[in-house]
């Protein structure tokens, strides 16, 4: 992991992260009722933690870009898979909330015998921890090569189609057949996926943050 329409769903600033207001709390607990999380989704503009114990994705594709929200733009390095199933997943964002502190949203899922399930996810992360086997990799080549731009190299998915204009085609990139992650930490701006199943999925709200009410 290094997180289209790439999504269906309306309530754009708060699909697995919240925005900077309280009352967004409310409207994230209105969706997830009405199953609009297991669909697609699209979240930028604030950033997050995320955590898994396992990934495993086909068809990988990573590269340099710049993503713009709410706080100006930020240098990342996108990574695209065509599929990835996910194991322990968890996203925390931290708010600051005036005179009340600072409030964690957490969700989880994934934990059980049913993976979290997503089809063409982009994620665009600034700091990436994990264990990581790649198959079948291509390293250094560039954003804008005609393999990693179109996906019809065989390989990944593409750039996605948000991210023409800002995707550098000078910087580093790769792709790979198939890659497969362990112990993920990353921090992330943004994530799109064209579908999103979330299986035993569980969200908390609490006050105060650190590494005991985030993901890590």
């Amino acid at each position: 992991m290094n997180s289209v329409a790439r999504g269906g769903t309306r309530w754009k600033r708060f699909a697995v992260v919240m925005v900077p207001s309280v009352a967004a709390t409310a409207a994230i607990g209105v969706a997830v009722a009405q199953g609009a999380l297991a669909a697609s989704f699209s979240v930028s503009g604030q950033q997050f933690k995320v955590s898994a114990s396992s990934l495993d994705g086909t068809n990988f594709v990573q590269y340099g870009a710049l993503d713009t929200g709410k706080t100006g733009a930020h240098p990342v390095a996108v990574v695209g898979m065509k599929s990835a199933t996910i194991h322990n997943l968890c996203q925390s964002v931290v708010v600051p909330v005036p005179v009340f502190g600072d409030v964690t949203m957490r969700l989880e899922a994934g934990g059980g015998k049913k993976p979290v399930e997503a089809g063409n996810i982009y994620i665009d992360a600034d700091e990436l921890s994990a264990d990581a086997e790649f198959t079948n990799i291509d390293i250094g080549v560039a954003a804008g090569d005609t393999n990693v731009a179109d996906g019809k190299g065989g390989r990944g998915p593409g750039i996605s189609p948000g991210d023409r204009g800002k995707a550098d085609p000078n910087s580093f990139a790769q792709q790979a057949d198939s890659v497969h992650f362990e112990k993920v930490k990353q921090r992330a701006w943004a994530t799109n996926a064209a579908s999103f199943k979330l299986s035993g999925l569980h969200m908390a709200v609490k006050k105060g943050s650190g590494g005991k009410i985030e993901c890590f």
